[in-house]
């Protein structure tokens, strides 16, 4: 195996001590850290002079969306549930194995891929969905990708099992005879083979590409799956080990849901049903109660905080400030390309760090910049179930990490690192990233992909997407659904509205 000596480098460990080195080496052996000390010394096949250079682990953007990276810029601000309709990314029919339309799915998903590498995030977790239905071919395209692009990605299949009115509250009643029976038409697939394509998946993915391809679990959201499906992801999640990704309580109308259909909080609804654990990811969380989250506490589960996307979205604010409290670890996301229109995860902390100073009138309760950083970090590490081996640099762990040029605005002058790189980092800072041992972004390039001729043809498939008019027939009943939701007091203020 290849070994790797970074020489020189300002490191910054994040490990439980916090250790911190002014000067220090960094030694990599494949994919593995050996030694991290200064003056390390020995032969390798390539050094890295990093002096001037901040050694980091790399960032984890901890919820993503691939299916939405050729969106950017594509819609206005709206609630979740329009969006949702109105979001209309360039996605194919891949049922067919159609060879055009597979390399869509990896063309997009290895533009996003690049565009993270370039800010130095070394791992992703993509809950990626399939249109119309998930296939072997439509996974494999995307598990490519990541493959070929060489960051580390962790990766679901997210795909709902009821039809789609069943998974607001109002929607069936305010629709047409004629729009009810094309949504009960429209392809979806049974818990049953979705289940024995989660097998394979799991046995030709997980832990491919020397160990930085995985596999995840996901139901999308309680609400948009059968229970039987929802015991059956978990028990999946379970036997393998992995993370089970559950949006939950994104919107105040996913709290009016709860209470219409289910007579209690979605949160409340999964414990009830058992599934409630520690491989469960909860993603955005806003529109949780006390109770809600003493139950997330309890069952060791992961928050995954997308701010810029809720805020895009209108969807809230989640209380960080609970969720402290209650012990509840948090990793930070970017989620899709259209609600947050970037990758960069940089940004996500900085308004993580800046949004919830506005929901406590005593400053010690809003997040400091470490426990930010920890989130984009290690809190990532943790929710991709990797918290031993991923999100800090010591013996033993993976050797994924970004070298930040401290010669920059944003380190000039240098007052607290930390601080300066939640509140001044762009990603732009970044010169290398390394992941797995395998330097795959430096001097200004990905080298593992040809990124002119990518973003070319990015563009050229982009152009040829078909609008949705479809969406437009939709609104007005969509529109009255979100109107009669935001119309009822849950007894919580996420916003700026009011409860």
């Amino acid at each position: 195996m290849a070994t790797l000596l970074i020489r020189g480098a300002r490191v910054l460990t994040l490990d439980d001590p916090g250790t911190e080195f002014a000067e220090a080496d960094i030694a990599i052996d494949g994919d593995r850290i050996v030694a991290v000390g200064p003056n390390l010394g020995g032969d390798a096949d390539r050094v890295i002079e990093a002096r001037g250079l901040l050694a980091m682990p790399g960032l984890v953007n901890a919820h993503f969306h691939s299916p939405g990276n050729l969106m950017k810029g594509q819609l206005d601000g709206m609630p979740l549930e329009l969006f949702m309709l109105h979001e209309v990314p360039p996605l194919a029919d891949t049922t067919a194995g159609d060879t055009g339309a597979l390399r869509l799915a990896q063309v997009r998903t290895q533009l996003g891929a690049v565009e993270m590498l370039r800010r130095g995030i070394t791992a992703v977790h993509d809950d990626a969905y399939h249109v119309p239905v998930a296939t072997e071919a439509s996974v494999d395209a995307i598990m490519q990708a990541y493959a070929d692009v060489g960051i580390r990605a962790t990766v679901a299949i997210d795909q709902p099992t009821v039809v789609e009115y069943d998974k607001y509250p109002f929607l069936k009643d305010l629709l047409s005879p004629a729009q009810r029976t094309a949504m009960e038409a429209a392809p979806r697939q049974t818990p049953a083979e979705l289940l024995v394509l989660y097998e394979r998946f799991i046995e030709r993915w997980h832990g491919a590409a020397d160990g930085r391809l995985a596999a995840a679990v996901s139901c999308s959201a309680p609400q948009r799956v059968t229970p039987d499906y929802l015991r059956a992801l978990s028990a999946l999640a379970q036997r393998f080990d992995l993370p089970f990704n559950i949006h939950l309580l994104e919107t105040k109308l996913q709290r009016v849901l709860g209470d219409e259909k289910y007579g209690k909080s979605l949160i409340r609804y999964l414990h009830d049903l058992g599934v409630l654990d520690e491989h469960v990811m909860a993603i955005h969380a806003i529109w949780v109660d006390e109770a809600d989250v003493a139950l997330l506490a309890g069952a060791g589960c992961t928050v995954a905080h997308n701010p810029v996307c809720n805020l895009r979205l209108g969807s809230g604010v989640m209380p960080w400030h609970l969720m402290q409290a209650a012990g509840v670890p948090l990793c930070l996301g970017t989620d899709e390309m259209c609600s947050d229109d970037s990758t960069n995860l940089w940004f996500v902390a900085k308004t993580a760090a800046l949004i919830h100073t506005l929901s406590h009138a005593d400053n010690r309760a809003w997040p400091r910049a470490a426990q930010v950083l920890h989130a984009a970090t290690r809190g990532g590490a943790r929710a991709l179930r990797r918290g031993a081996d991923l999100g800090r640099l010591a013996p033993g762990c993976v050797a994924d990490l970004c070298l930040v040029d401290l010669d920059t605005h944003a380190f000039t002058p240098l007052h607290d690192l930390v601080r300066q790189l939640v509140y001044c980092e762009d990603g732009s800072s970044v010169r290398h990233t390394i992941v797995g041992g395998r330097v795959v972004f430096e001097d200004g390039r990905v080298t593992t992909v040809d990124e002119r001729a990518l973003r070319a043809e990015a563009r050229a498939l982009a152009a040829r997407a078909a609008p949705n008019h479809e969406a437009e027939a939709l609104d007005a009943p969509y529109r009255e659904m979100v109107r009669l939701a935001n119309a009822r007091d849950v007894g919580l203020v996420r916003n700026l509205l009011g409860p």
